[in-house]
């Protein structure tokens, strides 16, 4: 009898249908979150990359999350960069490195970065990324007189290289240098006529001192004593002569290789297939098939182009509005994207 009271009772309970739960708010561009899947990124792509210099955030254009799972998410990042001073084959941290102003003539770097999120841990599944120096209009309005960004080709270019490594080498007691690349070049007009350039080099198994004898017999080190380097050097020509060069080597360094001969410069340098490039474009350099040959198809359409950033967070927010919300309720605004500029603008 207690039984059937009961059961009666529980019957005559009001039932209340369940509300779906909302769904998790979009990131923000600039969100704790985001930020570290930008760096993990950041990290992926310098570590992958095989010529110029590493590159550091300048801003997050925007982000995209598809949850795939229980703690599992697919993150799009698009991501704005900018060149530091640092050389790729550098051991300098990142965080460490300085990003070049906008009157040292700027490169941008423009990445589309896939992740994949597990249990809270981020790994780059796939990253399409280009580069590009700023204009040279852009450079000579803020700053007349600042040199631009030469050919790395360019015939002074080569001969002050060229110049530059002979003087180290004749001068040096250590181990003879053998050139990698050319990195960054300038030419200066006025009031001087100068060239700057920056190279990276690799020690060889000869003493400079051996090397005048035998230059031939002068092989780079094998993979696991490698030791690479980084000159920097200025030739001016007028109104007087003079030469500086300062070339540093930053010892061995485990599991870093550079994927390409080095030449020798004792008897000059002759143009190459970089000529009319004054740059190391990211889409070239960086050693990852899906990095530099993926499609579009990768990528979630919305993240090639940024104009539609506002009707994405409007469709978003239109998404949250199926939710059943209370008499009065007002949506939240779409999450800021772009995020903020660490640096500058180009």
């Amino acid at each position: 009898m207690k039984a059937l009271v009961a059961l009666i009772l529980l019957v005559q309970l009001p039932t209340h249908n369940a509300v779906p739960a909302a769904p998790p708010a979009p990131l923000g561009c600039d969100d704790p979150e985001s930020e570290a899947a930008a760096e993990v990124a950041v990290n992926y792509i310098n570590g992958h990359s095989q010529h110029g210099y590493k590159f550091a955030l300048n801003r997050i254009e925007n982000i995209r999350v598809l949850p795939q799972g229980l703690n599992n998410d697919i993150i799009f990042l698009e991501l704005d960069l900018l060149e530091t001073t640092c050389p790729i084959l550098s051991p300098m941290p990142i965080a460490n490195c300085t990003v070049r102003s906008f009157t040292e003539h700027a490169v941008e770097g423009d990445c589309d970065v896939k992740l994949q999120r597990v249990d809270g841990i981020l790994s780059v599944l796939a990253s399409k990324c280009h580069s590009h120096a700023d204009s040279s209009e852009d450079v000579l309005q803020l700053c007349p007189d600042c040199p631009l960004l030469a050919s790395l080709n360019n015939t002074e270019v080569l001969t002050t290289v060229t110049k530059a490594l002979n003087y180290h080498n004749s001068k040096t007691a250590d181990a003879y240098l053998r050139l990698l690349e050319i990195g960054r070049a300038k030419i200066q007009y006025h009031p001087t006529r100068a060239v700057s350039v920056e190279f990276a080099v690799a020690a060889t198994n000869c003493s400079a001192e051996v090397a005048r004898v035998n230059v031939e017999a002068c092989q780079l080190l094998p993979e696991d004593q490698s030791n690479f380097g980084f000159c920097t050097a200025t030739t001016v020509t007028r109104p007087s002569q003079d030469l500086k060069v300062d070339c540093q080597l930053y010892g061995h360094q485990p599991g870093v290789t550079y994927s390409q001969p080095a030449q020798d410069t004792s008897a000059g340098l002759v143009p190459s297939v970089v000529q009319g490039f004054t740059n190391h474009n990211l889409r070239l350099s960086h050693n990852n098939p899906v990095a530099s040959e993926s499609s579009s198809s990768e990528f979630p359409t919305p993240m090639v182009s940024a104009k539609p950033v506002a009707k994405r967070a409007v469709a978003e927010v239109a998404q949250h509005d199926k939710v059943p919300r209370p008499v009065g309720f007002v949506p939240p605004p779409p999450p800021p994207c772009p995020g903020k500029i660490h640096h500058f603008k180009i």
